[in-house]
Order: C-alpha cells, then structure tokens, then sequence
C-alpha cells in the first residue's frame, strides 16, 4: 500500500506540474490550416467513437477502467456501432508523456471529426489519463510539448467527456467542468471518495475502485445520455 501511495503521490505531482502549466499558458497565435485529412466511406465511421486515455501503468489497450466504461456504454446506446481508440502514450509517471497523450489524442480527434462528420465522439479518461483529456479540453496555448490543440469548431463533434481520478480537483481546486469553456457543460468529473489524486484524501485503494464504485458506470450513464440527445437534435433538425 506505502509503494502504491507513493507512485499515485509522484504521478500527480509530475502531471500536476504539467498540467498546471498547460492551463495557464497565454492564448496562442492562429495556428496554420492543417492538410487535408483523407477521405474515409460513411460506411466505415460507427456512431459513436470513444477515444479513452489509459492511467498510469496501464499498458494494454484502455485499461481496466476504461474497458468498463465502453461495456457499460455499449449497453446503454440502443446498438448504435460504437468503436474505441485507446490513447497512444507511455504510462510510467513522468510529466512528459502527458503531452505525447494529449498530441496523440487530439490528432484522432480532430481526423475523426474530418473524415466521420456525423459520429458522435466521446472523451475519457483515468488518472493520468484524465490530464490528457484536461490538456485536449482545456489547454489555451501549445507548451511543454503539447502542439496539437484542438480548433473550437472541434468541441461541436464531442458529445461528452468523463474523467475519473482526475489531479486537477486537487492541484487546480477545481474539476474538468469549470475549467474548460467549450467542454465543461458536456463533461463529468468523477472521484471516488478520499481518493488522493482527485481529493485531499487518504485513501490509496480508492484510486483502484471506480469500478467497484459504480463510478465508471455513472460516467457512462452520463455520456450515453448526451449522445442521446445529440442524435434526437439531429433527428428533429432533419425532420
């Protein structure tokens, strides 16, 4: 339990530095047009797409947590295709994979909102993997290596975003939802009690039952009722 206290103690104070950062860097200039992306068949965008950043030490596709989530959203979604892309970064706890998360996140995004208009994105994340999405959602400016932000017009491809364990509760004092102007009133922030990445708890087994907690269901409740309304308003727009 020591061993595993302090990895989630270095873990959110080397993303937390990071983070920190990346939050408080100053507008950036227009960025340039970027290439154009290659065309993908409708046939082959699903419905929904979840693009889920793993936490720390996770290094096998979404995770634990983040398998959960897409299971649980998947029952939840009325059979609509829902297809899944696990975030491409190193989990070990150094601040600086943090940004390689956040570029390899944001590219999948911005190209699934290019070439699949119509699929419903949903972002997700655990511990570590919460700051990537923080980083996406909420970043004004690139630093510390995170260079691929995301254009606002991307936000209107993004039905919902949910973290769990995210460190911004603790080191910003204040979650996902009131950070990020385009993505707070579509995001849910989830920490599980004394959990002492998103609390000032401490609880260092709590950080490993959001699962067990029911959390990472509600998260999936939650996003699976926006993208809900996100096709019934597309729906009436059509009709």
């Amino acid at each position: 339990m020591t061993r595993r206290l302090a990895v989630i103690a270095t873990t959110a104070v080397l993303a937390g530095a990071a983070f920190v950062a990346l939050a408080a860097a100053p507008p950036p200039a227009p960025a340039p047009a970027a290439s154009p992306a290659p065309s993908v068949s409708a046939d082959a965008c699903p419905a929904i797409e979840v693009v889920f950043a793993p936490g720390t030490g996770q290094a096998d596709g979404v995770g634990r947590e983040g398998q959960a989530f897409v299971d649980s959203l998947r029952g939840q979604v009325g059979g609509k295709s829902v297809g899944v892309y696990a975030v491409n970064y190193p989990t070990s706890p150094e601040s600086q994979w943090v940004a390689e998360g956040a570029n390899d996140a944001s590219s999948h995004v911005q190209a699934t909102a290019t070439n699949c208009p119509g699929t419903k994105i949903v972002l997700g994340g655990y511990s570590q993997g919460a700051v990537v999405i923080d980083a996406i959602t909420s970043a004004a400016a690139p630093t510390l290596g995170f260079t691929k932000l995301m254009p606002p017009e991307v936000a209107d491809h993004v039905a919902a975003v949910a973290v769990f364990g995210n460190l911004s509760n603790r080191v910003l004092g204040q979650p996902l939802t009131s950070l990020s102007p385009l993505y707070g009133a579509k995001a849910i922030d989830l920490c599980n009690g004394a959990d002492p990445v998103c609390s000032t708890g401490d609880d260092a087994a709590a950080h490993s039952r959001y699962v067990q907690s029911g959390l990472v269901q509600q998260g999936a409740a939650f996003a699976a009722s926006r993208v809900g309304a996100d096709f019934r308003e597309v729906f009436v727009g059509l009709g």
